[in-house]
């Protein structure tokens, strides 16, 4: 899962961004309302993390232009301003949840586990497609029931395949979905053909369908 943070308090975002990736989360950072623009106008995320006061501009607007091109993300508001207005604003402008600092990140974690079911499993704790099945809240994947063995990026991988099931999936988006900002130091994505390789061996080795179809000159498609 690939989420965004955009905080300009350094030691914060900081803090946060280590406890998520070691939740196993790719998470990437804006610290200004412009930074956090463009990348929210190029990137796909499946949750933003949205502080309200920005350098150069407001959490608030940015919600705003993020429901105005109908973005699919998943949106929680962290701010020190545990007013009432300025949860009762964001949530009206289309944010699933809203937590004050300080917080726990323990809790965060839980908020955008809670968010991102909504979002994309429809609240549901575990995600299936015929005989393969996931639970996010545990990073586990089964086929016919039966646990298997996958690496974080095959695991991820899996996931973002179901999730966008039959839908074509340039290398470019999955790249930039499963490593995010350390993209930006790869010479090509030749590396992705190896994980998709791996991936459908230990689906079909498990007795699972190849529902991995390689679309000629595009990427990748994941379905029947």
């Amino acid at each position: 899962m690939k989420l965004l943070l955009v905080e300009d308090e350094k030691n914060l975002a900081d803090s946060i961004v280590t406890y998520l990736k070691q939740a196993g989360y790719v998470c990437e950072t804006a610290n200004d309302f412009a930074s956090a623009d463009e990348k929210t106008s190029l990137y796909q995320y499946d949750c933003i993390l949205v502080d309200i006061t920005l350098p150069g501009g407001n959490g608030l607007e940015l919600i705003k232009k993020l429901k105005k091109s109908k973005t699919k993300s998943g949106i929680i508001i962290i701010s020190a301003k545990n007013s009432v207005d300025d949860k009762i604003a964001g949530l009206d402008l289309g944010a699933d949840d809203y937590i004050a600092k300080p917080f726990n990140l323990a809790e965060l974690n839980s908020r955008i586990r809670s968010v991102l079911r909504r979002r994309n499993f429809e609240g549901d704790k575990e995600v299936s497609f015929n005989e393969i099945s996931i639970k996010p809240d545990n990073q586990m994947a089964f086929v016919n029931n039966a646990a298997i063995t996958l690496t974080k990026k095959e695991y991820d991988l899996l996931l973002f395949f179901i999730t966008n099931k039959n839908r074509v999936l340039t290398k470019e988006t999955i790249a930039g979905h499963l490593w995010g900002d350390d993209m930006d130091m790869a010479d090509s994505y030749d590396f992705i053909y190896t994980h998709i390789k791996n991936l459908r061996k230990k689906l079909v080795d498990k007795g699972s369908g190849d529902y991995v179809k390689t679309v000629y000159g595009m990427g990748y498609k994941f379905g029947n």
